[in-house]
């Protein structure tokens, strides 16, 4: 197994102290330098003021809760420092409000250390991972690996790091399809998210997009395709003068995706 780069720098904000004090001396022999912060203030002085490369933050915290945290982060910061939030609360909702404010995985209390190790690798291999510059297009999508600048007709996007990867897959492959077993391999590695996860993230991305669509904007789309010819799910707004974002949402009463489920970006007028 891949080794954490030496010296890599983590923030855990944590108020179980018990906690806390097991991730040290788990992560401390294995290449990580653990700074460690007990409540939401506190925790956000540390991350606005160092140059962490994750940041593990704990959703219910005193002073000031990790949601806050995380938003204050990203938008009033502006920092993308890796980020892994850790809670007990395990609902779809609960995930997406957490993806909907910069956190870039989310892994559900109790767990196992192995696995918190496992996606702190991950994280720091997707973050450091060197990209060839290249620009890729679908339809008024425009996304420039150098730079991780998303726009859609003109108009910046903010996406997650994993949200941005996920994104970039698709549009490399567009317009063939992708499966989700290569999704979640490409992102995750061999240690595999629950469906909730890809669901979550896929949600949040859409939300994203709808919110950069302009009146005249072309079509553009995330495109769920079920086996055996059943219904897709669309994940983006839908094309000018069509029924608009309704027509999106009355997909979504389908299931949660199975391990079949395929997704494509695609510019047709049928998104």
């Amino acid at each position: 197994m891949t080794e954490a780069p030496r010296h890599a720098t983590v923030l855990l904000i944590e108020d179980h102290r018990d906690i806390a004090e097991m991730l040290v001396e788990y992560l401390e022999p294995r290449g990580f330098a653990v700074d460690f912060a007990a409540d939401g203030v506190t925790g956000l002085h540390l991350a606005v003021t160092n140059p962490y490369d994750v940041i593990v933050l704990d959703l219910m915290l005193p002073g000031l809760d990790g949601l806050s945290v995380c938003r204050k982060l990203r938008e009033e910061a502006r920092r993308d420092t890796p980020l892994l939030m850790l809670t007990a609360r395990d609902t779809l909702q609960d995930k997406v409000s957490g993806l909907e404010a910069g956190a870039d995985d989310y892994l559900v209390k109790p767990f196992e250390v192995r696995e918190l190790l496992a996606r702190l690798r991950t994280l720091l291999r997707r973050h450091r991972g060197a990209t060839a510059r290249e620009t890729c297009k679908v339809g008024d999508l425009t996304l420039d690996t150098g730079t991780l600048r998303v726009t859609r007709a003109g108009q910046v996007l903010t996406l997650t790091p994993i949200g941005l990867r996920l994104l970039t897959l698709l549009m490399r492959a567009s317009p063939r399809v992708v499966s989700r077993q290569q999704l979640e391999r490409e992102v995750w590695g061999d240690l595999l998210p629950d469906s909730d996860t890809l669901r979550s993230h896929f949600l949040h991305l859409a939300q994203s997009h709808r919110q950069a669509v302009r009146p005249a904007a072309a079509a553009y789309g995330l495109r769920r395709r079920l086996p055996a010819g059943g219904r897709r799910w669309h994940l983006a707004a839908c094309a000018p003068g069509s029924a608009g974002p309704s027509c999106c949402r009355r997909h979504t009463s389908a299931s949660r995706p199975s391990s079949e489920c395929s997704w494509r970006a695609c510019s047709s007028s049928a998104c």
